[in-house]
């Protein structure tokens, strides 16, 4: 077996290290991972329908996705040093239905599965104030995760009308049936 020299494996290490760099400067993705950008503009940017940009110029940011209960559920850019807790305060924070204690993030595994992680947002809490310690269990996001936090539908009026006159309607017939 030859040894190869270290000036020769240096050059290859300083090739590889500088064709990974334009191909990151390019946007050209790799290994089918295209969620991933370097820099902005460095403004926060709303696109039409549901899509905001908080990305950091000059840093690597990455795409993902909330949706379910949150103010504004849609496509983020965000800086890849964020976390779920992070996005959730991004998309406006939970409404008032969202369940705080079965929050999910779908993780897509290389052979395009999905894993599934759970997370309570009430573990950030000790009491009223914020715990370092609980903090470090809200899981870092990764490129092309989803975020969904399930939640209580919100009956509106028309709801409870409907509900309320197949009720009174069946009530009538049964007593009309009955009665004659």
């Amino acid at each position: 077996m030859k040894h190869i020299k270290t000036e020769n494996s240096f050059s290859i290490l300083k090739f590889c290290y500088s064709t990974l760099l334009i191909l990151l400067l390019l946007g050209i993705p790799l290994c089918g991972q295209n969620n991933l950008e370097l820099g902005s503009l460095g403004v926060i940017r709303n696109y039409s329908g549901s899509f905001y940009d908080f990305s950091e110029p000059g840093k690597i940011n990455f795409r993902v996705a909330v949706w379910g209960y949150v103010r504004n559920p849609g496509r983020y850019i965000i800086p890849a040093a964020s976390n779920a807790a992070d996005l959730i305060s991004y998309a406006g924070g939970l409404t008032p239905e969202a369940f705080f204690d079965d929050l999910r993030i779908y993780r897509m595994k290389e052979d395009s599965t999905y894993t599934l992680l759970k997370f309570r947002l009430d573990d950030i809490f000790t009491g009223n104030e914020l715990s370092k310690e609980n903090r470090l269990s809200v899981p870092e996001l990764k490129a092309g995760d989803i975020i969904a936090v399930p939640g209580q539908p919100k009956m509106y009026f028309r709801d409870w009308f409907a509900l309320t006159l197949s009720l009174v309607s069946t009530l009538i017939s049964l007593s009309i049936l009955l009665f004659k």
